[in-house]
């Protein structure tokens, strides 16, 4: 079962994998929702976005989705000659989201978050991958964003805490934020419907 899903996701079996209209249409959905809840919530947010970086219990939570996900990726990527060391890899990657939670507790939320980030973006750019519509590429542009942020935040966290600041410190600022969420959210959406 679960090697049917790596293969729909990472577009290793024969028959193709997630398509690029589903995942536009899935994404563009999540960006205005999300959005959406964000502006009608908005001082919530500010107040949850500024707690968020050092908080323990969110960044044990996204750290364990991260592991899973990374264990699930290891147990079915082809290794080609180093499919001996699967179970080695495994362990050392256990080992390191343990040892992340035990002994850098300090911004281990947003270092989580950007792990995250960085494994969100493979199945969207392998939906994408060799598609011939150019406005595939709005796919390719939101995941290489969560690439980008996905490394700061892990190899530098203290930058989601000054982004946040940054951003909460002026209205217009965090308006533009939303909207231009909402907004890539409806294009993404549309052009998945017409042109996907």
């Amino acid at each position: 079962m679960f090697h049917d899903l790596y293969d729909y996701l990472y577009h290793d079996a024969p028959t193709g994998g997630i398509p690029l209209k589903g995942t536009g249409i899935v994404l563009g959905i999540a960006l205005i929702v999300s959005h959406a809840w964000v502006l009608m919530n908005g001082e919530k947010m500010k107040a949850f976005l500024k707690n968020f970086p050092r908080t323990f219990k969110w960044g044990v939570i996204l750290m364990a989705i991260s592991l899973l996900w990374a264990l699930f990726l290891l147990s079915n990527m082809d290794m080609g000659e180093f499919y001996n060391m699967r179970r080695v890899f495994m362990l050392i990657v256990a080992a390191g989201a343990v040892g992340m939670m035990v002994f850098v507790p300090e911004f281990l939320a947003v270092r989580a978050l950007g792990c995250l980030m960085l494994l969100a973006a493979s199945p969207v750019l392998y939906a994408a991958f060799m598609q011939p519509q150019t406005s595939r590429l709005l796919l390719p542009i939101l995941a290489y964003a969560w690439i980008i942020a996905g490394m700061y935040f892990v190899g530098m966290p203290f930058l989601m805490r000054d982004g946040i600041t940054w951003l909460t410190a002026k209205p217009t600022r965090w308006n533009m934020a939303v909207y231009g969420g909402i907004g890539y959210g409806v294009l993404l959406l549309l052009t998945a419907i017409v042109s996907y």
